[in-house]
């Protein structure tokens, strides 16, 4: 496996295309829905773009890759809806975005009141609009061409039945899986494009220049499997950056589905797992598996540490538990709520009669009440906890019902580490690498350095390549000369330190 990625450069309507690694997209397409735009940002109206693509049977039960995207647009959203434009709702609103969790309970506060008021009046409850309208109106479907490669693709309109100005355009492309080629991931982004276009009222300035006079103009967009810039940032981290734990991967993925198609889950009468276990030694990735699932769903990520629950006064770390827990049943959006080291939270096996042991009894049995209505109460919500110590979690505790799944999260073998290697470097590169300036020689052997390091972790992995990027910056620093790519004898050089240094800790 090269770490080093394949990125093929285009131009249209003044902005350029990139998509790295193609056909990598189309093989992973074969299993799995990949999301093809990370943190894309377009011009005023639009408010969000996604395109996607995956493989499927058709009603003959042929094999079809399905390219889909999706064009939302509407006014700007104003966050003073409940609380008012003045200097109190101001500061409340910015310490929401920020996630601060008592301005949350706030607005969920007074927004529950406005409702409950309402409801006594008589009154209809307040319709969404902008962001939160529901596009539900049909206003137009046509089917366009892509003239480079012959793509055709459905169009159809939708707009919100309470303001005119949202709409979404989605965008439907189908191609036998024989003939679906890389060429036609950026033919269906210029179609994306187009319709962008048409949102801003940017017009072409020739005919065939195909060039925008408008605000597409000198912006860059990325199709990758990866977001661009994520190598060292855990919060936007993809099941696609998780290397090593195939097995692991595939079980989020299911997940991951069972959010995205609730009608299929419904008609059947499945409930989706509510709560996940993840447990294995520390390092091996618990933590960034429970934020790359939250990201595939396109969930809020809320980890629940150890010093929100547990107080020293009596009876408040039972008050905490309860009030995380109805804070999340108020949840309107996905979310994946962490308690990291769930031990140290909720453990009580073979606890003795002392009252710390008593107060952490008291924990637990108020968390087994709270995750046993959870899922019906807001299905929006799952739990995951993250233990390096499983056999000090009560067996009750995390019986199915509350904890559908428990996953073994392995210190990594040698393919196991290979791919972490890869897949981390894959993303240096992507992320830095510009003309003129390259981060890796080409004499890099990602398999020859993980045969070299048993026993490390993916974390430890993570730590030897950082250390050999911080060496290169150091060493440019204090000569004022470029340095030159990090190369494999540099990489042996920094891991034999590294072997040192944890041999004598």
């Amino acid at each position: 496996m090269d770490p080093r990625p394949q990125a093929d450069t285009s131009e249209y309507r003044g902005c350029r295309i990139t998509v790295i690694d193609a056909s990598h997209i189309l093989a992973a397409a074969a299993t799995q829905e990949v999301e093809l735009l990370h943190d894309a940002v377009f011009p005023e109206p639009v408010r969000a773009v996604r395109m996607t693509v995956t493989e499927e049977d058709d009603h003959d039960g042929r094999r079809v890759c399905v390219l889909r995207a999706s064009v939302r647009t509407g006014p700007n959203r104003q966050p003073f809806a409940v609380l008012g434009n003045d200097p109190v709702g101001v500061f409340i609103s910015r310490q929401v975005a920020a996630g601060e969790p008592w301005a949350s309970r706030i607005v969920d506060g007074v927004g529950t009141a406005v409702a409950e008021v309402s409801r006594r009046l008589g009154r209809p409850p307040t319709q969404p609009t902008g962001d939160d309208a529901v596009h539900d109106k049909p206003i137009d479907s046509v089917v366009r061409d892509e003239p480079v490669t012959g793509l055709r693709a459905a169009v159809t309109v939708r707009g919100s039945a309470s303001d005119e100005r949202a709409r979404t355009t989605t965008l439907r492309a189908v191609l036998p899986f024989e003939v679906a080629s890389p060429e036609h991931l950026p033919a269906m982004f210029r179609l994306v494009l187009d319709v962008v276009a048409q949102s801003t009222g940017a017009q072409p300035t020739g005919a065939d220049s195909g060039t925008d006079a408008g605000s597409l103009a000198g912006r860059h967009y990325v199709l990758s499997r990866y977001g661009v810039g994520a190598a060292g940032d855990t919060e936007h981290v993809t099941l696609d950056q998780v290397g090593g734990l195939d097995a692991v991967v595939g079980e989020f993925r299911q997940i991951a589905a069972s959010f995205r198609h609730p009608q299929a889950m419904a008609r059947w009468g499945a409930r989706r797992p509510q709560g996940i276990l993840l447990y294995g030694p520390p390092g091996t990735g618990k933590t960034m598996l429970a934020r790359a699932l939250a990201n595939e769903i396109g969930a809020t990520f809320k980890e629940i540490r150890t010093p929100e629950i547990l107080d020293k006064w009596l009876g408040a770390s039972e008050r905490n538990i309860k009030r995380i827990f109805r804070d999340a049943r108020r949840y309107r959006e996905p979310t994946v709520m962490l308690f990291d080291e769930f031990d140290s939270i909720i453990s009580y096996t073979g606890g003795g009669d002392d009252a710390a042991s008593q107060a952490l009894n008291a924990v637990a049995g108020i968390f087994k009440q709270e995750m046993n209505t959870l899922i019906e109460a807001n299905p929006n919500v799952i739990v995951v906890a993250t233990t390096n110590f499983p056999e000090r979690v009560d067996q009750s505790l995390i019986r199915s019902g509350r904890f559908d799944v428990k996953l073994a999260i392995p210190v990594p073998d040698a393919n196991g580490r290979r791919e972490i290697l890869v897949k981390a470097m894959r993303q240096l590169i992507i992320e830095h690498e510009v003309a003129g300036f390259r981060m890796f020689a080409d004499d890099v052997d990602a398999a020859e350095l993980a045969a070299a390091c048993p026993g490390f972790t993916g974390a430890d992995l993570k730590e030897l390549l950082r250390r050999a990027q911080l060496a290169k910056a150091m060493q440019e620093a204090r000569t004022g000369v470029a340095s030159t790519p990090i190369t494999q004898s540099d990489l042996r050089r920094h891991l034999a330190d590294f072997q040192t240094q944890r041999r004598s800790s």
